[in-house]
């Protein structure tokens, strides 16, 4: 073997590591910690219920938190980060969560999939409703 053959295929096995870790999916990561965004913290009020349509939801970009009220006086929490590559979803719309990024939508309901290329659900916030008040449990 030569000098430039050694090269190329360094060059090679390295050109195919960093397109191999350029394709990595939001959540696949060696982190032990299991997060890779910063969360509110419990007990931190998020919104009044008066803030959340019926039917719909906010987004509340600095929590990285959507709470939504698919029925009456029904709230839910979701992680407000696409699981297909880490954008922030950036609306609710027609009963679904909508990511800009690659035009994957997550129901209202309960964060599953409803088209797009997302592999899995928005992962779910735990909350509490006290009054007008909408809390991290």
């Amino acid at each position: 073997m030569t000098d430039s053959s050694t090269r190329r295929t360094v060059l090679a096995t390295g050109a195919a590591a960093a397109l191999t870790a350029g394709c990595s999916k939001y959540g696949d990561s060696n982190d032990s910690s299991g997060s890779s965004s910063v969360k509110a913290s419990g007990g931190q009020e998020l919104a009044k219920t008066s803030d959340i349509p019926v039917g719909g939801g906010k987004i509340l970009k600095d929590q990285k938190i959507v709470v939504t009220q698919p029925k009456k006086d029904e709230f839910k929490a979701f992680s407000a980060i696409c699981t297909h590559q880490g954008c922030t979803v950036s609306t609710v719309a027609n009963g679904t969560i909508d990511c800009p990024c690659h035009g994957s939508k997550f129901k209202i309901a309960d964060g599953s999939v409803a088209g797009g290329p997302a592999p899995k659900p928005l992962p779910a916030e735990q909350i509490t409703v006290e009054g007008n008040s909408i809390r991290l449990a």
